[in-house]
C-alpha cells in the first residue's frame, strides 16, 4: 500500500524536481545583476559550461575568441565576469582595491600532512590580511636585491645543465635531445638549489625524480577543472569522509608536492649542524663585513620563523618551500620554452639576438672564463631583455582569469555596473592581445616592439600581466626573471640547436598553466664545432 503511494506520487515528484531546476536556472542567469553581459548561452544558466570549457584543455583560445565577438566584458559563468578592458587593471588588482581572491584558489590548498591538514599559502589564501603578514615576513627573501646571493645556486644548476646536454647530445646526430623535457629539468634543480642549496636530481639524472612531474600534472589539471566549481572540491579531495579516514590513520592525504617538499627539506636540515659549525668557521676566518655564504630560500624560511615563531611555525615552512616547488618550476620552464622556441621559429630574431652577444663578447661585457653570463652582464643586452618580455607577452604561463571577487558597492568595469558578490578576472591571454596597447601584430612574435618606441614599451609593461599585479604579484617573479636572463644566452653561446622537424608546431595544454610538448626534438652542436665546420666546409 505504501508503495503504492509513493508510485503514485512520483509524477507531482517530478514535477517539483522540475520546477526546481527551472527556478535554479532562472535564477542564475537573472538573479545576479549580471544579465546585460554578454556571453555564451549556456554560461549564464550553469558553471557547467566553464567546467567542460577548461576541461577541454584550451580555454584561453576560447576567451580570446569570446571577447573578440563580445568585446572587453564577458559572461562566463552565472556570476563570473572575464574582463579584458586594460583599464579595469588597476581597479580590480590596485592596491588596496578591495578585491579579494574567489573560491577558485582554495581548491588549491593541499594537505601537508597525514591527518589532512590544509595551509594556507601566499598564492591560495582568500585572506589579505593573512597574506599581507605572511608576505612580510618573507618578503626579503624574494627581493631584488636578493638576486646577488641566488646566483651562485643558479650557476652550479646550469654549469651541471651544459654538462649533461654535452655529454649526452652535444655532436651526436643520431641523439636527438628532448629539449622542453630537459627545460622543465633544468627548472626543477634551479629551485631545489635556490631552496634547498642541493640540486633535486632532475638534470644529473635525466629523469622525472619520484614522479614529481607528472603529480604536479595531475593536480594543476584537478585545480584547473575543479577550480571552475569550487563546491565540488568538498564533494572530492577535501569531503569530510576523506578527511576523517585521514585522521584515523587509514590513508595518508598528503599531497605528493608536500612529501616531495617535505622530503628535500629533512635532507637539508639534516645536516644543519655541520653547516652552522662550517658557517661559524667561515666567519671567524672572514671579515665581519662579509654575508655568509649559505643563504638559501630555506635559510631565509627559518630566519623568519625565528623572529615570529607564533606566526611562521614550521608548518608554514613547509607551506612556502611547497609553493616554490609547485610554482617556481612549471611557470619558468614553460616560460624558457616559449622563448627557445619563438627564436627557433623565427630565425631572424634568433640571428639577431646571437649578433648582439657576439658583440657584447668582442667588448669584454662577460667576464666569465665559462660560458656562463653574470646577472648585472646579462641587463647590459636590450634585445635579450625584449626576447624574454616578448616571450612573457605572447605566450603567458597562466592560462586562465585571476579570479577576484568585486566589493562591497559594486564596482564599474568598462562602463558597465558590476554588482557586489560578482567573481570577475583579467587573463593575460586576452590582455596581451589588445592591440591598443601592443600593436595590431599581437599575434606575432617581435621582440622589437619593446624597443621600437621607449615611451610605448613603458606603456606594454604596465599592462605585462605575465606575473599577476598589485599586492598579489607573483613573489618569484624576480628569481623566473634571473633564471631566464642567465639561462637563455648561456645555452646559445654554448650550442647551434637545430629543430629535428622544422614544420612541426608544438602540442599546448592548458590546465592552469599553459604547458607545451611534442616540438622539443632538437639536435645540439657545441660552438666550437659549428666554427670549425665553418671554416673546414664553408656551411
Amino acid at each position: 500500500m505504501l508503495l503504492q503511494q509513493l508510485l503514485g506520487q512520483w509524477p507531482a515528484l517530478i514535477t517539483l524536481c522540475g520546477l526546481g531546476v527551472v527556478a535554479r536556472l532562472f535564477h542564475n542567469k537573472y538573479g545576479h545583476g549580471i544579465a546585460e553581459v554578454p556571453g555564451p548561452f549556456l554560461a549564464a544558466y550553469t558553471d557547467l559550461w566553464r567546467f567542460c570549457l577548461v576541461w577541454g584543455g584550451r580555454p584561453e583560445k576560447a576567451h580570446i575568441k569570446l571577447h573578440e565577438r563580445y568585446g572587453p566584458l564577458v559572461r562566463l559563468g552565472p556570476n563570473m565576469v572575464s574582463v579584458s578592458d586594460p583599464a579595469a587593471l588597476k581597479v580590480v588588482y590596485g592596491l588596496s582595491a578591495g578585491y579579494v581572491k574567489s573560491g577558485f584558489y582554495p581548491v588549491q590548498q593541499q594537505a601537508i600532512s597525514a591527518k589532512g591538514d590544509l595551509l594556507q599559502g601566499m598564492f591560495n589564501t582568500t585572506d589579505e590580511k593573512y597574506h599581507a603578514r605572511l608576505r612580510r615576513s618573507v618578503n626579503n627573501a624574494y627581493a631584488m636585491s636578493s638576486l646577488v646571493h641566488f646566483e651562485p645556486l643558479v650557476d652550479s644548476t646550469t654549469v651541471e645543465f651544459l654538462k649533461q646536454l654535452t655529454e649526452r647530445y652535444a655532436d651526436k646526430p643520431d641523439q636527438i635531445c628532448d629539449f622542453g623535457k630537459w627545460l622543465q629539468f633544468y627548472a626543477f634543480d634551479v629551485i631545489g638549489e635556490l631552496t634547498f642549496s642541493k640540486r633535486l636530481g632532475f638534470v644529473d639524472r635525466g629523469v622525472d625524480v619520484d614522479n614529481i612531474i607528472s603529480d604536479l600534472e595531475r593536480a594543476l589539471f584537478y585545480f584547473s577543472v575543479v577550480g571552475q566549481i569550487p563546491a565540488l572540491d568538498k564533494l572530492l579531495l577535501k569531503n569530510p569522509v576523506r578527511i576523517w579516514f585521514s585522521r584515523m590513520g587509514f590513508l595518508n592525504a598528503t599531497s605528493p608536492v608536500a612529501i616531495f617538499a617535505k622530503t628535500h627539506m629533512a635532507h637539508r636540515l639534516s645536516g644543519a649542524i655541520q653547516e652552522e659549525e662550517e658557517e661559524e668557521e667561515e666567519k671567524k676566518a672572514t671579515s665581519r663585513k662579509e654575508q655568509p655564504t649559505r643563504r638559501d630560500f630555506l635559510s631565509r624560511f627559518l630566519e623568519a620563523g625565528q623572529k615570529d615563531p607564533a606566526f611562521i611555525t614550521p608548518e608554514r615552512v613547509l607551506s612556502l618551500t611547497s609553493a616554490n616547488v609547485f610554482a617556481g618550476s612549471d611557470t619558468t620552464a614553460i616560460s624558457l620554452r616559449t622563448i627557445f622556441y619563438y627564436l627557433l621559429k623565427t630565425p631572424d630574431k634568433l640571428k639577431r639576438l646571437m649578433r648582439s652577444i657576439e658583440e657584447a663578447e668582442k667588448t669584454g661585457l662577460f667576464t666569465r672564463e665559462d660560458k656562463l653570463v653574470r646577472w648585472a652582464e646579462a641587463n647590459e643586452l636590450p634585445y635579450l631583455g625584449a626576447v624574454i618580455k616578448e616571450g612573457l607577452r605572447i605566450h603567458p604561463a597562466a592560462g586562465l582569469p585571476l579570479e577576484r571577487i568585486v566589493p562591497k558597492g559594486g564596482a564599474t568595469l568598462s562602463g558597465q555596473f558590476v554588482p557586489p558578490g560578482t567573481i570577475v578576472g583579467i587573463s593575460a591571454w586576452t590582455l596581451h592581445r589588445n592591440a591598443q596597447i601592443f600593436g595590431d601584430d599581437v599575434d606575432t612574435f617581435r621582440p622589437e616592439r619593446w624597443l621600437d618606441d621607449p615611451e610605448k614599451a613603458a606603456v606594454m609593461n604596465q599592462f605585462l600581466f605575465s606575473f599577476g599585479g598589485g599586492a598579489r604579484t607573483c613573489a618569484g617573479k624576480n628569481v623566473s626573471y634571473l633564471e631566464m636572463y642567465k639561462l637563455v644566452p648561456a645555452i646559445l653561446r654554448t650550442f647551434d640547436i637545430q629543430l629535428a622537424d622544422p614544420n612541426k608546431e608544438w602540442h599546448l595544454s592548458n590546465r592552469w598553466f599553459v604547458k607545451q610538448s611534442d616540438f622539443y626534438k632538437v639536435y645540439l652542436y657545441c660552438k666550437a664545432v659549428s666554427i670549425l665546420l665553418v671554416l673546414i666546409l664553408g656551411i
